[in-house]
């Protein structure tokens, strides 16, 4: 219990008037005041009635409503306050009622305290703290907003790869179905002359991608991948990438199994249908450790299964980091398709761009540079190695890896 501000203002005053009044009629008045404030502390201890809908599962970065409502004792007033945890922005934080917005910036499990109120007495006099409902477990998974999106996109039809668009979950395809008329967006190679010429209007053969293939995502959770990277982290931006590249193998029919990895093997998930919820409930609190990643390890467990598209997530640092990766991946290409995927990072290239304006600048851009070479120097030594290797900023990678999965669906690299 705390004097409200209003019981502060009026003892003050009664301290200036013992100047102008006798003593006693002060005393009087200030025994009323503590009466009065015991009376409105009675009132404001009674707890107020707390309801708070708050989501048990988010994406890392993407907003969600969160609502607190609490009711008032008789005649009082009541406000109220929730926490946060570092990693979880609420806004706004207080009022009277809430009607927020919740982020969480970072994957895994997170704590929302209880709802903290302040209960203020009909008279104003008194205000009295509680912690009203119970902590509230967070869920923080990847953004599965864009994973959906993506899905979404090539089902409809509506993904688009550096402006190309993909018709459907078919695109050129291995196997034949039907002939069907012209449409604008075919592929000129889909056009069937010989039923053009019968028909007299444009004809298309029209071919549907194979289902039943094996994707394998390995996920680096190593040292490497602890590196800040915007406002997330290295690992963040692989696990963003690996959950779209499922959620599109689910649309399209395929498998997908999933390792996970640092100096041992964390996380194995075998190939299955629709198995992108499967790959977001195993990986979603995945932390990555500042130990260096055994790829010939984990290489090694996805080496047996049938052939299929391996997409290695990691950070392709420079050419010493990447020589363990250099010397495993010939365990995958005797029997996959090998794409190595890598975040690049928009800011360590905004540096490297930038026209330098002092000697500090020029430094900054310098290093830069020599990083940027680093890495190129590393992904050329994975290309030698035999393996594709694709590096986009965080928010494109995603979309990037999508693209290339397609296209190795509709040339039978699957």
């Amino acid at each position: 219990m705390s004097p409200a501000p209003r019981a502060v203002a009026i003892l003050a005053a009664l301290a200036l008037s013992a100047l102008l009044i006798p003593i006693g009629i002060v005393a009087l008045l200030a025994l009323a005041l503590v009466g009065a404030v015991a009376v409105d502390a009675r009132a404001a201890r009674r707890a107020p009635q707390v309801q708070r809908r708050a989501p048990e599962v988010l994406s890392r970065g993407v907003p969600a409503p969160l609502k607190v409502t609490a009711t008032a004792p008789a005649g009082g007033s009541v406000r109220v306050r929730q926490g946060a945890p570092a990693s979880v922005e609420v806004t706004p934080r207080e009022g009277e009622s809430l009607d927020a917005t919740v982020v969480a910036r970072r994957r895994g499990r997170h704590v929302l305290p209880a709802v903290a109120t302040r209960a203020t007495g009909p008279l104003k006099l008194a205000r009295w703290d509680h912690k009203a409902s119970e902590p509230t477990t967070l869920r923080v998974f990847p953004d599965l907003h864009t994973a959906r999106r993506l899905a979404l996109a090539v089902a409809r039809g509506r993904f688009r790869d550096q402006g190309a668009t993909a018709r459907g979950p078919l695109g050129l395809g291995t196997e034949f179905e039907l002939i069907r008329d012209y449409e604008p967006d075919d592929d000129i190679r889909q056009v069937n002359w010989r039923a053009t010429a019968r028909l007299g209007r444009p004809m298309s053969n029209h071919y549907r991608l194979e289902q039943d293939r094996d994707l394998i995502l390995l996920i680096d959770a190593g040292r490497l991948s602890t590196a800040p990277l915007a406002d997330a982290t290295i690992l963040d931006a692989e696990l963003d990438a690996a959950v779209a590249l499922a959620f599109v193998a689910d649309e399209l029919g395929d498998r997908t199994g999933t390792v996970a990895f640092d100096d041992e093997v964390r996380v194995v998930l075998p190939p299955q249908r629709k198995g992108g919820q499967a790959v977001v409930r195993a990986l979603y609190d995945l932390e990555a450790s500042p130990v260096d990643s055994d790829f010939e390890l984990a290489f090694r467990r996805a080496e047996g299964s049938k052939r299929a598209l391996v997409v290695v997530l990691c950070d392709l640092l420079e050419e010493a980091a990447t020589r363990p990766l250099v010397r495993a991946v010939p365990v995958l290409t005797r029997r996959h398709a090998v794409v190595v995927a890598s975040p690049s990072d928009p800011a360590l290239e905004a540096i490297a761009r930038a026209a330098p304006t002092d000697r500090l600048s020029h430094a900054r851009a310098t290093v830069a540079n020599d990083v940027l070479a680093a890495r190129a120097r590393a992904a050329a030594q994975v290309r030698a190695a035999g393996a594709r290797v694709i590096e986009a900023p965080p928010e494109k990678l995603p979309a990037t890896l999508v693209a290339q999965y397609l296209r190795a669906k509709s040339r039978a690299i699957l």
